[in-house]
């Protein structure tokens, strides 16, 4: 099929309704949004969390513990999305939805509760380790289900604007929550009371997503693709293999490893910039507490402009081309942001380089949801997109643990992130070489 052909009228293929569309993508990007918020808690009481439960005298081993236990959580991502995602593809997006949406607020919100190495000693960690892998699973359904619904719902001519409002403005809206709710519990309890309570409130405000979660989802319908496919399965039934064994059977194992060299350059130059920005003002740059938490706000709405904006402009230039302009910006603009911010001494240039930071970030992989869907076939489109994001994304949000390992001192933080980052965006790059121009495919599958 040409790369045009999705904008061709068929009245064949199935259309939703108006107030379906909207439902599908905002149940998708508040899905994502409030999946991502989970986890950015994490990062955003990285060092107190790291004194608490990975005490070390070298403050960088106390915060690669920290990171560790957030690459834990993503290497079992794609666990979830082998088990979430051969449901969504078997019973329906919503249903995977809401269970795993659900199941990651109330692992985030536990926790709140855990006791720290002063009070239990070593099992402290593990049993935050133990927390992390149940949440990654869930994590994993998530993407399973959001990352497919939406873009199976709408017109084909938004498909990469929704692309990036879900993949990025979905992120972007997770870490806004983040930045809100980091504000408050330090305008709540300041000095030491922060680290007694505020990091435990900060983790109980998982159970909210959860709630507004059942909310959204409430009147959510399945996409019209995957109830036509359900009705040629019932129509025409055979016993197919498994979705997962589908992805990894010998058709689609070459696509699936294809498409992992861009989530890893995505999803890795993601997690050095917005994810390691919080760490990076408080312990490189030395930020004021009062200055970090709007920095980080307007760094999340830049986050969601970049992503809408680049998503857009893949379905006017196609997927390739974008992948392609976006890879080559970050190949020389990644390195110079971050040795920039630590020469200068003013607030408001250090505020501009980190949202330019976190709006490229966000513009590197915001088409790379559509053009995962556009990869696989209706029938295993949940799996496939799921397993192709998760496995680049865990791999890749490994990443800050080696940043952290690799730098002996924070002194030392801002070249070795202009290193990673160079690497991660040349890697980038070869994938956008290799894959192939997918737009309009999606109704062909």
């Amino acid at each position: 099929m040409s790369e045009n052909a999705s904008y061709l009228r068929d009245p064949a293929q199935p259309v939703a309704s108006p107030g379906q569309i909207l439902t599908a993508v905002s149940a998708s990007c508040i899905g994502w949004g409030l999946d991502l918020f989970d986890l950015f808690v994490l990062l955003y009481v990285a060092p107190v969390v790291g004194k608490l439960f990975f005490p070390s005298e070298h403050p960088m081993l106390s915060l690669a513990g920290v990171y560790a236990s957030f690459a834990v959580t993503l290497l079992m991502r794609p666990v979830g999305s082998a088990i979430f995602g051969s449901y969504a593809d078997r019973h329906g997006r919503k249903r995977a939805m809401i269970i795993a949406v659900v199941g990651v607020g109330i692992a985030t919100a536990m926790f709140g509760l855990l006791p720290t190495v002063a009070q239990v000693g070593l099992a402290a960690p593990l049993i935050l380790i133990a927390l992390r892998l149940v949440q990654g699973v869930f994590v994993g359904g998530v993407v399973a289900s959001t990352h497919t619904i939406a873009t199976e719902s709408v017109p084909a001519k938004w498909r990469g604007l929704v692309s990036g409002m879900i993949g990025g403005g979905g992120a972007g809206l997770g870490a806004l929550f983040a930045s809100l709710v980091y504000l408050i519990m330090n305008h709540l309890f300041t000095g030491e009371s922060f680290a007694v309570w505020g990091w435990r409130c900060m983790f109980f405000t998982g159970i909210l997503s959860s709630f507004l979660g059942l909310l959204v989802f409430n009147k959510l319908e399945e996409s019209p693709l995957w109830a036509r496919e359900k009705g040629r399965k019932q129509a025409q039934p055979r016993a197919d293999k498994t979705p997962v064994g589908e992805v990894f059977s010998s058709k689609w194992r070459g696509v699936l490893m294809v498409n992992l060299l861009l989530t890893i350059g995505g999803g890795g130059g993601y997690y050095l910039t917005s994810g390691y920005l919080p760490t990076y003002l408080k312990m490189v740059t030395h930020t004021p507490v009062s200055s970090i938490g709007p920095i980080l706000l307007l760094a999340s709405v830049g986050v969601i402009v970049a992503s809408v904006l680049t998503g857009q402009l893949s379905e006017v230039f196609g997927r390739k081309r974008t992948f392609l302009t976006v890879g080559v910006l970050r190949l020389f603009a990644f390195p110079a942001l971050y040795l920039a911010m630590v020469r200068t001494h003013d607030v408001t240039m250090l505020g501009t380089y980190a949202i330019l930071l976190g709006m490229l970030g966000s513009a590197s992989y915001a088409p790379i949801l559509i053009f995962l869907n556009e990869r696989f076939p209706t029938a295993i489109r949940a799996t496939g997109t799921g397993l192709s994001w998760n496995l680049g994304f865990a791999l890749g949000g490994m990443l800050p643990t080696f940043v952290s390992l690799t730098a002996r001192t924070p002194a030392q933080l801002p070249m070795t992130l202009a290193a990673f980052l160079v690497g991660l965006s040349v890697l980038f790059l070869i994938g956008a070489a290799l894959v192939p121009e997918t737009r309009g495919n999606l109704d062909a599958v």
